[in-house]
């Protein structure tokens, strides 16, 4: 069966789309993470749904999936090289969304969680303040 597409972004979409699967990649940017990393970075997805993501980016080639054969089992996921091919447009994604934050709340602190993922910025912003 041959695939059309209208434009190419439904293609990227088809990969990258939905609710969760650029999270999950924005988060593995950071590096390799275990499932229960994952979860307790995403307190709001449920198991089976992020265990339903992974799985589908790993078929699309975007992370890898490492098992290591040891009792209890232990199981990573970290992006593959096609996956990081993918950064600029995920840095690009956060970057629009701080700056719709701004526009729509003012303060993005007041409406951006409490994870790592928000940690470096507020890091450069402290510091260029203490600069000034």
């Amino acid at each position: 069966m041959s695939k059309k597409y209208n434009i190419s972004v439904e293609a990227t979409l088809e990969v990258i789309g939905g609710k969760w699967k650029c999270v999950i990649l924005c988060h593995l940017t950071h590096g390799k993470m275990r499932t229960s990393d994952l979860k307790r970075h995403m307190p709001n997805i449920t198991q089976k749904m992020l265990t339903q993501q992974l799985r589908e980016l790993e078929q699309d080639g975007i992370v890898n999936r490492i098992s290591y054969n040891q009792v209890p089992p232990k199981v990573e996921y970290e992006l593959s090289d096609y996956g990081k091919s993918l950064r600029s447009i995920l840095d690009s994604l956060c970057a629009w969304g701080e700056q719709h934050i701004i526009r729509e709340y003012g303060d993005k602190f007041a409406v951006l969680e409490d994870n790592v993922l928000n940690h470096k910025k507020l890091e450069v912003q402290t510091t260029g303040a203490e600069q000034l």
